[in-house]
């Protein structure tokens, strides 16, 4: 029995002014969720987010009715995505905290017969509450067991189900025999509607450091073509520059009657090293390395006063320690 007009009327209505008041849109699939379960999604969200289940059609008609007052509106985008068991989650807030709390409302299942495996179903190796009797059943499905202590052991993993597999009779049974709920069922989140624009639901994952690193390799790629093409953009202006003043350096190297300011330096190093060093190398530390050229400057000003102390004492010529000459005795009668 379908809706009345009023009941109709009322979903319009609602879903028209949710459209209004909400910027961000979780396109969500619900397959195999039951009542219980959406209201318990609907407490969890409360204040949050609002969930809005409907038939295609008549979502299909209320936006349209809006884009028909608002032409032009990003909403239109939508209406290729209501295809399926879908509806939409409508919030303002942080996507990725009610993305969480979308996720963590979801409940095992245990796996009914005609139902499309979405995860693989592995079996464990290990005891079960399985009698003897039952050994046949385990052989049909190709799983080696043995017996232990009056009860059936499976002897190894099995891969009961692969993605995709339907599941069959034996495989539904076993599953129930051994207590295994292998599926989890929930909203799904197909994708995410913000301001306009529809993307998928991993682009919530990326962190700021992820966004940061693509920009960064995004503008070493884009300078790199720039610079390749000859086509200079703000990407590749800075290295531009940097080349540019590495060729003028090279020229004024070679040319002994050319130079600028910032090229002395470098002519400098390459003829005189030590007057550079000289000149240049206090400057090479930098700020935070001030102290620790400092240290090094008195430990090596010190090394020199000690090889001075010891040429002194170790002198041939000359006076000894207690005054005496070459040929005297002073060192002698010590």
């Amino acid at each position: 029995m379908g809706l009345s007009r009023e009941r109709k009327q009322e979903y319009f209505e609602k879903m028209e002014k949710l459209l209004d008041t909400y910027m961000k849109i979780f396109i969500v699939s619900c397959d195999n969720v039951g009542s219980k379960q959406f209201q318990q999604i609907r407490i969890a969200l409360r204040g949050q987010a609002v969930v809005l289940m409907g038939k295609n059609t008549m979502m299909r008609k209320v936006i349209n009715t809006y884009l028909a007052k608002n032409p032009g509106h990003p909403y239109e985008s939508l209406l290729s995505r209501i295809r399926g068991n879908i509806g939409f989650v409508f919030t303002n807030g942080d996507l990725g905290v009610v993305r969480e709390c979308i996720e963590a409302n979801r409940v095992p299942a245990p796996a009914r017969v005609g139902a499309i495996a979405p995860i693989d179903v592995v079996v464990p190796p290990g005891p079960t509450d399985c009698d003897p009797g039952q050994t046949n059943f385990f052989q049909t499905l190709q799983i080696a067991t043995k017996i232990v202590k009056g009860k059936i052991e499976i002897v190894s993993a099995v891969n009961l189900l692969s993605v995709g597999d339907k599941v069959g009779n034996s495989e539904a049974v076993l599953l129930e025999k051994l207590g295994i709920k292998p599926f989890d069922y929930g909203l799904v989140i197909n994708e995410v509607y913000d301001n306009g624009s529809i993307f998928d639901v991993k682009v919530l994952d990326l962190s700021d450091d992820d966004l940061a690193a693509k920009f960064a390799s995004a503008l070493s790629s884009l300078a790199a073509l720039s610079l390749g093409i000859n086509f200079p953009t703000l990407a590749s202006v800075p290295h531009s520059i940097a080349n540019a003043f590495k060729a003028l350096v090279a020229v004024a190297v070679e040319c002994d009657s050319f130079s600028f300011e910032k090229a002395d330096p470098f002519k400098l190093a390459l003829s005189d090293p030590e007057a550079f060093a000289a000149k240049y190398g206090a400057m090479g530390g930098g700020g935070g390395g001030g102290g620790g050229a400092a240290e090094e400057a008195k430990a090596e000003e010190k090394k020199e006063e000690e090889e001075e102390e010891e040429e002194e004492i170790d002198m041939g010529g000359g006076m000894d320690m207690f005054g005496g000459d070459d040929d005297g005795g002073g060192g002698d009668d010590y």
